[in-house]
């Protein structure tokens, strides 16, 4: 197969939700799912709400945090994802999370 017939998906960005815009492409958020209906569900990070839409209906049971990662879909009153992979999160240590990402942050000034 040629390289020119090779197409990367770009990679995920990890957001909060709040920062996330109509410019992003493909992004990745970890939340809390506070419902879910069908092939919806609604996240919330502490930093605002999001929709994910997926292409049939998710196994959710026993799952209230996950990352969805998920192309983002410009609305008239904001963003959704389009997602492509649900990830349970449950055991994800957010302080440490936090910390990481601080880390990272300051690597980078």
């Amino acid at each position: 197969m040629a390289d020119e017939d090779v197409r990367k998906r770009l990679p995920s960005v990890r957001k909060r939700i709040a920062e996330i815009t109509a410019d992003d492409m493909r992004v990745q958020v970890i939340g809390t799912v506070i419902d879910a209906q069908d092939n919806r569900i609604i996240l919330d990070d502490g930093t605002g709400q999001v929709t994910a839409v997926f292409d049939g209906p998710q196994d959710l049971a026993g799952r209230k945090r996950v990352r969805v990662f998920g192309r983002v879909i410009a609305m008239e009153g904001g963003v959704e994802l389009q997602a492509e992979i649900l990830q349970d999160a449950t055991g994800l240590d957010l302080q440490l999370l936090k910390r990481v990402e601080q880390a990272e942050q300051a690597r980078k000034k």
